[in-house]
């Protein structure tokens, strides 16, 4: 993803940034349930350390069950 474009459009917020080279790694969408990392967050190092992720997608999944098919 390029810094650049994400700087442009409102609806992108940046969430995880590479610690050695500053890349964008994750990113989360304001106008829309919907959010990304670049990376394997159910690998090293630590066994939970991406728990919160995988929750906050489980709660999207239960949220849209909830709401009426449009």
């Amino acid at each position: 993803m390029d810094e650049e474009d994400i700087k442009k459009n409102t609806n992108v917020t940046v969430t995880h940034l590479h610690l050695n080279d500053q890349t964008i790694m994750g990113i989360r969408l304001k106008n829309k349930k919907a959010f990304s990392v670049q990376y394997h967050p159910e690998a090293s190092p630590g066994p939970h350390d991406s728990n919160y992720l995988f929750d906050e997608f489980v709660a999207i999944i239960k949220e849209s069950q909830l709401q009426p098919v449009k």
